[in-house]
């Protein structure tokens, strides 16, 4: 089964891998398989690379001949294994289930879209919609193949469809978000004498508490009739070197998910640094990382034929962010869609249902025949 093949491929993102398992991060193994796999069926496909040993895929069934053209993307990293409770590359079959990370996020859609193109390779040339299929390098972190491939490529297409596992929902609306590392600076002495010093975790805590008890209501106000609203998590903390130091430094990571009011009033990264400024908080921003919403309206043409597919589906929106909210704010009009549960991706033991697979395949192979009826 093709799935079993891309689990048994490690491709651990490189910033979710440890120093020793190097063996098992990145994403050019899976990117070598993939191009021999389409080229199998019949595509051109190029490698570009957008980090070393980390490229991106773009396989074309067609040549850029100025018919429309749609793209069928999933990601190719996933995230680490440590702390899995079986093996993260066995790919196993049990209980009507495969096992393995990337099972559900997102080595599973991206089965089912492949096996959606295999499926059609014999009319895939003369389709009047163009459908290419693109592997995304880095989602996982920052999200740089996506980036590259809106910068360069967006252009060329009419719609993304980008896999991830939805339950075979069109989410056509996440919330972007916000990670950015906030640091608190102090003075470090003996701790038998800690009025002597200035304490960095104690500066941090109580700006947190702060942080979280005016800017929590503020991002509320920005709401969403489908997605909620606007929320902070406060994820990391961390300082100090010993219990008999006192701590010259400590550093808490946020992470800040916003609806689009608030992205396109100016966003929440404007907006934790005005509170910031506002509470005259002793803490700064070292590190921010800005992922936009998306919003793609539910009358776009493609949407709309993803809805009459015959096995049907449904709207939905998401709290979460993709590749497709970069390649949305680039212009291309952006879904997310796979078969397998968002609840199962990154988790220890993660699966997908072979049902659940099927019935994905069945839908990209329907979906695609479709398009001849355009």
């Amino acid at each position: 089964m093709l799935l079993q093949e891309l689990i048994k491929i490690p491709s651990v993102n490189p910033s979710h891998a440890s120093p020793d398992q190097a063996d098992v991060a990145g994403e050019q193994r899976m990117a070598d398989f993939l191009k021999i796999w389409l080229e199998g069926i019949g595509a051109e496909v190029t490698l570009e690379e957008i980090e070393p040993g980390r490229p991106n895929l773009i396989a074309r069934f067609t040549p850029l001949d100025g018919r429309p053209r749609i793209l069928l993307g999933p990601h190719m990293d996933t995230v680490g294994i440590d702390n899995m409770t079986i093996d993260p590359f066995s790919g196993e079959i049990r209980d009507g289930k495969i096992w393995g990370r990337g099972a559900s996020d997102t080595k599973g859609p991206m089965a089912a879209m492949l096996m959606g193109l295999k499926n059609n390779q014999s009319i895939l040339r003369d389709l009047p919609v163009a459908v290419d299929f693109v592997a995304f390098m880095g989602e996982e972190a920052s999200q740089h193949g996506s980036k590259h491939f809106a910068e360069h490529h967006a252009a060329e297409y009419a719609f993304a469809i980008v896999g991830e596992p939805t339950s075979m929902k069109i989410v056509n609306i996440t919330k972007g978000s916000v990670w950015a590392t906030l640091t608190a600076s102090g003075v470090s002495v003996h701790s038998s004498q800690p009025e002597k010093g200035d304490n960095a975790i104690l500066k941090l805590s109580r700006a947190l508490i702060a942080l979280q008890e005016t800017l929590a209501p503020k991002l509320a106000s920005f709401d969403h009739d489908i997605l909620g609203h606007s929320t902070m998590n406060i994820g990391v903390i961390s300082g100090g070197l010993a219990a008999n130091v006192v701590p010259n430094l400590a550093t808490a990571q946020i992470d800040i998910r916003q609806t689009p009011s608030l992205y396109y009033a100016g966003g929440a990264l404007q907006l934790l640094r005005e509170t910031i400024a506002e509470l005259r908080l002793p803490i700064d921003v070292i590190y921010a990382h800005e992922n936009p919403p998306m919003e793609t309206d539910a009358e776009n043409p493609y949407i709309q034929k993803l809805l009459a597919t015959a096995l049907g589906t449904q709207l939905d929106g998401a709290p979460w962010f993709s590749d497709a909210a970069h390649l949305s704010a680039s212009g291309l009009p952006s879904i997310c869609i796979g078969p397998g549960s968002i609840h199962q991706a990154h988790t220890k033991d993660e699966f997908i249902e072979i049902e659940k697979l099927s019935e994905g395949e069945a839908f990209f192979t329907e979906f695609i025949r479709g398009i001849l009826n355009k």
